[in-house]
């Protein structure tokens, strides 16, 4: 089974929004004025990346499965959620416990079920209540990961993708505006929902091969590029919150992308998984699993168990 190409450059795609958000996040100094920094990254880019990033862990989830057991994807789970404990212990805020322990939860036991339509209805009730009853935040994750699995098992023709992208665009313009002269929490979480949509389908529509190029290693090696990047956060985080102007948000961010760019296609031309990519592996099958490549730049051999970072 060979890497799924668009799944990759979602991927990628997302860790460079939660680059910035994360970054914009973890570095805002308390009464502060806002910044016109500030205004753009709260209004069209906070929330609006891990929603994606969520909804590709459910695809994720069944590609596994295509040739894997259920234990060997426990096995996996619990060693998600054991590099998010690491990673709590620097960072404030870390989601991978959610992932891993959402994923045993909904997940699990929604693969057992054939079809995608109930995936869809149940990822959609889980949103509903996330959203009214926990206020929205990471209580949307178990939502989002069913719903990636129901679409992806309906596999909605691509025709859908230029109404798709106009109307969920539309929504998260209307429900953006709202929210911003209203301040009501819902109706942003809903805008920033459909903002993730929006940015999903756009991305698809546009991308092409050099576009695809710099943002699929990103993707491949996902954990890697999120681990170190919250790293590069806590590490730089009294430099960047001494700026009053905000815009050492958006330098640290593009420098750290863009190194994580170069960085990623540079290893993945000599090793077929990401070193934490790698590590993961290695204990869910509690065996050393070869990573070096043996030949020049072949990204599209076989793979196993590709359709995740």
């Amino acid at each position: 089974m060979t890497r799924i190409r668009e799944l990759d450059a979602l991927r990628g795609f997302a860790v460079c929004g939660i680059m910035l958000v994360n970054t914009w996040q973890h570095t805002r100094v308390p009464n502060a004025p806002a910044t016109s920094v500030d205004l753009v990254v709260d209004q069209l880019f906070q929330s609006r990346f891990y929603p994606i990033f969520s909804a590709l862990f459910g695809i994720s989830f069944l590609l596994f499965l295509r040739g894997n057991s259920r234990w060997a994807l426990l096995s996996r789970l619990f060693w998600l959620y054991c590099f998010g404990l690491a990673q709590g212990l620097f960072y404030e805020g870390e989601v991978l416990t959610d992932y891993a322990l959402w994923g045993a939860v909904a997940l699990l036991p929604a693969s057992f079920i054939p079809g995608g339509w109930a995936q869809l209805a149940l990822g959609v009730a889980g949103l509903a209540w996330g959203l009214l009853a926990k206020g929205g935040g990471s209580w949307l994750i178990p939502g989002l990961l069913l719903v990636g699995m129901g679409l992806w098992r309906l596999n909605p023709p691509r025709s859908l993708l230029l109404p798709g992208f106009a109307a969920s665009a539309l929504v998260s313009a209307l429900l953006g505006y709202v929210a911003f002269t209203t301040g009501d929490w819902n109706a942003y979480s809903v805008a920033a929902l459909a903002g993730a949509l929006a940015y999903s389908l756009g991305l698809l529509l546009v991308l092409r091969p050099g576009l695809s190029a710099v943002l699929e290693p990103l993707g491949r090696m996902a954990l890697t590029n999120y681990v170190t990047g919250t790293a590069l956060i806590v590490l730089t985080l009294p430099l960047v919150s001494a700026d009053p102007t905000r815009w050492a948000v958006v330098g640290l961010a593009a420098v750290t992308i863009a190194a994580q760019a170069l960085g990623s296609r540079w290893w993945l031309a000599r090793y077929r998984y990401g070193p934490l990519e790698w590590v993961w592996r290695c204990l869910t099958w509690f065996r050393r699993v070869p990573n070096r490549l043996e030949s020049g730049r072949d990204h599209n051999r076989p793979l196993p168990d590709s359709g995740l970072p």
